[in-house]
């Protein structure tokens, strides 16, 4: 009873489903208390953006695509969202500045990216525009952090396995990802000495990332970092482990690859509880070593959740058993822009009532005709959404949270469905 009447007030508080968004208006504006969590489709890429209760914002990966690479462009992967008449680091910050708090329209608090692949934080690419001062190209998070100032950049440190700079100095002056990792470098040089601090994402800390405005109006809220490189969260304290065995530096099949590599996060608030893993690999394929599955020893420390992510857009190599039993979400995301994602049978075990018999709702940005031609009917079964900006919007206290898709075909963003309210497990 007490459970219903808490329920029925935050309705009445917020006027119900119809004031928290209006199919074919804007999505209301942030207020505080709220946390909304957008995922972004620009079908170039991951790009999330979130808004934390007090106002806090973060950016969580910023991909973008080569262009000029003959697959960015054929049939097998997603179309630009809106349109080509902008970069996508120029829609997502079209993006941001529509929906973010009015005294964070023209900075972010924190940008986090997951791993240094293309599709999370951009590709150099020939005719990439310049920034202001011609120090580097604009793509992916470095076309964001030229157009919206960050206050703290966090990347996994990049001397393991092996320093990434000093491996690309042997590898041919024009190879793209060697001219993509140099211009990322080049951002930090020239965002640094304009304030801009950037810092390797610390697995088990529960207070790298802070509220920034009004902490201690939201006690409940705070982010727990669960993995960078090898180091795991053990669930306790800041305790970490770590998961590689020893890397032999002259040996690459030691070297983990950059998906394993990815950094975890979980945010909570309240009673609520957010997953995103990057590309965290779980299923080990012959040839693998077995230490290539990093989502077992991560579901340990996280636990159960309300809202995840698919690790790896819901690859092949992602999303096993081991993670989808023990997060038992509620809602799962997919960020897709190929017909890579969903794997077959990866779908096949998120929807699987013997891994978890509780309803689960998925939701896909960008879900492509190859796949729905492929896997057949139970991509229609399972989802609820197949195309648009996804935004998690969760209440103040994180007992209650809707998902909300927005229109991704027109830069107006107009709400395309609402579903919710969700409870939050927790609050159950």
């Amino acid at each position: 009873m007490k459970k219903l009447i808490i329920c029925c007030l935050l309705l009445v508080h917020f006027g119900g489903r119809a004031q928290v968004a209006t199919v074919g208006k804007s999505l209301p504006e942030w207020k505080e208390g709220y946390m909304d969590l957008h995922h972004i489709n620009t079908g170039r890429g991951n790009a999330s953006f979130f808004i934390f209760p007090d106002g806090t914002t973060m950016v969580l990966d910023a991909g973008e695509l080569d262009p000029t690479n003959a697959r960015t462009t054929s049939k097998r992967n997603t179309p630009m969202r809106p349109n080509d008449s902008k970069h996508p680091y120029e829609w997502i910050v079209d993006y941001i500045k529509q929906v973010a708090p009015q005294k964070e329209k023209t900075r972010i608090d924190y940008a986090l990216i997951t791993h240094f692949h293309d599709d999370h934080f951009g590709s150099y690419y020939p005719g990439a525009p310049l920034s202001a001062d011609k120090q580097y190209a604009l793509t992916g998070i470095t076309g964001v952090g030229s157009l919206l100032p960050i206050h703290y950049l966090l990347q996994r440190d990049y001397n393991y396995p092996v320093s990434l700079t000093a491996a690309l100095k042997r590898l041919p002056a024009e190879m793209n990802y060697k001219k993509t990792w140099t211009n990322y470098q080049d951002f930090i040089t020239a965002a640094s000495k304009k304030g801009m601090q950037a810092q390797f994402f610390k697995a088990g800390s529960a207070s790298q990332v802070r509220l920034q405005h009004q902490a201690s109006s939201y006690p409940t809220f705070y982010v727990q970092n669960v993995k960078s490189n090898g180091w795991i969260w053990t669930g306790k304290d800041s305790l970490v482990v770590q998961h590689f065995p020893p890397v032999d530096s002259l040996d690459r099949k030691t070297w983990p690859d950059e998906n394993a590599l990815s950094n975890v996060l979980v945010i909570h608030y309240g009673p609520f509880a957010y997953y995103n893993g990057g590309d965290s690999p779980g299923n080990v394929f012959l040839g693998d070593p077995a230490w290539r599955d990093v989502e077992t020893p991560i579901a340990k420390a996280v636990g159960s959740v309300d809202v995840a992510t698919m690790d790896h857009h819901g690859n092949r190599d992602a999303v096993n058993e081991n993670l989808i039993k023990t997060l038992q979400p509620s809602v799962w995301l997919e960020q897709v822009w190929t017909a890579d994602h969903p794997g077959h049978e990866t779908l096949i075990r998120i929807t699987s009532p013997y891994l978890y018999t509780a309803k689960r709702d998925l939701f896909a940005t960008n879900m492509m005709e190859a796949n729905e031609l492929v896997i057949g009917d139970l991509i229609k079964q399972a989802y609820k959404s197949l195309q648009g900006h996804i935004v998690v919007r969760v209440l103040p206290g994180g007992r209650q949270y809707y998902v909300i898709i927005l229109d991704d075909s027109v830069p107006s963003i107009p709400v395309k469905s609402i579903f919710g309210p969700y409870a939050a497990k927790a609050a159950q």
